[in-house]
């Protein structure tokens, strides 16, 4: 079976029909939203123009009205918590029969915690900070009897899997630090996802967006448990090779639908994959990059040299994801006769020499404002209770007494390129 057919029968087994997926299935928004009411919320940004007046069209012959009259401007980059509040108070105040956001991650993301504060905020906390953990919404929805406002998210580019999937990054930009609702309750109720509309994405956009896809399987791949290994294995498998074998095209030549397809694929399997299990060490680190980089490309970074930390616990996996970057000529090793942290070194390289073919740096010194605040930071939040399940997630579990002596080699080692000082636990 080809891989991107692969791919569609895995999402639509997932999904089934609750998510509308695949190329030209834009205009069918309107249905979407007839469905859940007669008004509908809609935010998005300017840069979304043309996608945004397809949807005003379909909204319009659906016979669905727009409570603003006009769209509402979405979350900035990283969705910072102060667009969380002012898109909640747009809620509170007009009363919608559903929200529809337009964005990537940060603009999904940030709809999804301002949901929570409108229904929550009066009977629970008005708090964004009471929610961040895990299963904390659906603990207080449960007491107070409340429900979420209905969330159409309308996926623009292939990266986060947002739109699918029951977590919420949201930044505190004084502190330079994102924290995270993990919650079934925030799975948007109708997601949407036209591949076509990325064929607009610049090229930095889409390299960030395919990585931060291979993070989320490659993380969740470590830490797989018997029980779902064999479906989480293969979910990874075939995300990765999608990446690996089409993201060069899609930069190559922006307008290749066969290309774009097969990323918008790739991510939402990313997005299977943490619905299945937890990310860890990459995307940890990267809560602390915020004001450096974008999400994707700071896990881009991190990941080959948390491979070499994880290797002795995580053999089969690597051997399994090396394979797929050695089909592609990115490693040369047998990879069958390696073991242990010279097969994570071997791996990590791998990754390190596919990510530069598309332009993305291979150390946290390449990318400008690093400093060495940044380590202290990002070993300051691993000991963060309200983070603790990234570090639980790790196939090498870390307790906070251990941060400085295990994370501290690997962020040194992502700041200089040399995999060689990164410490493996004994």
């Amino acid at each position: 079976m080809d891989l991107r057919d692969k791919a569609k029968e895995l999402i639509d087994n997932w999904k089934g029909p609750a998510y509308t997926f695949g190329v030209d299935v834009l205009d069918q928004i309107g249905a979407k939203a007839k469905a859940l009411g007669n008004t509908v919320l809609v935010v998005s940004e300017d840069m979304f123009e043309p996608i945004n007046q397809r949807v005003l069209v379909s909204l319009k012959n659906a016979d669905v009205e727009l409570v603003t009259k006009t769209i509402v401007q979405g979350a900035k980059p990283n969705a910072p918590r102060e667009d969380v509040y002012r898109l909640e108070s747009y809620i509170l105040h007009y009363k919608p029969n559903s929200v529809i956001v337009i964005g990537g991650g940060s603009g999904i993301d940030a709809i999804k915690a301002a949901t929570v504060l409108a229904s929550l905020g009066a009977v629970h906390s008005p708090e964004i900070e009471a929610y961040f953990g895990v299963g904390l919404v659906t603990e207080a929805l449960k007491h107070s009897g409340k429900g979420l406002l209905p969330v159409i998210a309308v996926q623009t580019s292939a990266s986060s899997g947002a739109h699918l999937t029951k977590y919420a990054n949201i930044t505190d930009p004084i502190e330079g630090q994102k924290k995270l609702i993990v919650d079934e309750a925030v799975v948007p109720a109708a997601p949407l996802f036209d591949y076509r509309v990325t064929t607009t994405m610049p090229a930095i956009l889409t390299i960030d967006g395919a990585i931060d896809g291979i993070a989320h399987c490659l993380e969740v791949f470590y830490g797989a448990r018997e029980e779902n290994f064999d479906k989480i294995s293969e979910i990874a498998q075939v995300a990765i090779e999608l990446v690996v074998k089409y993201t060069k095209q899609a930069v190559d030549n922006p307008k290749d639908a066969e290309a774009r397809e097969a990323l918008g694929l790739a991510t939402d399997l990313g997005g299977y994959a943490i619905m299945l299990g937890g990310t860890n060490g990459a995307h940890l680190t990267s809560f602390s990059l915020v004001d450096l980089t974008s999400h994707g490309r700071a896990c881009g970074i991190m990941n080959p040299y948390y491979a070499v930390f994880f290797a002795p616990k995580v053999e089969k996996q690597l051997k399994m994801v090396g394979a797929i970057f050695k089909k592609y000529g990115f490693i040369s090793k047998n990879l069958e006769t390696l073991l242990g942290r010279d097969l994570g070194m071997a791996v990590a390289e791998g990754m390190i020499a596919f990510q530069k073919t598309i332009g993305l740096p291979s150390t946290l010194s390449e990318l400008s404002g690093f400093t060495d605040k940044h380590i202290e930071r990002a070993l300051k939040a691993a000991k963060n209770p309200q983070l603790q399940m990234k570090l639980q997630n790790m196939p090498e579990p870390l307790e906070a007494g251990q941060i400085d002596a295990y994370m501290g080699p690997i962020l040194e080692a992502a700041r200089t390129g040399d995999l060689s000082i990164i410490k493996n636990v004994e």
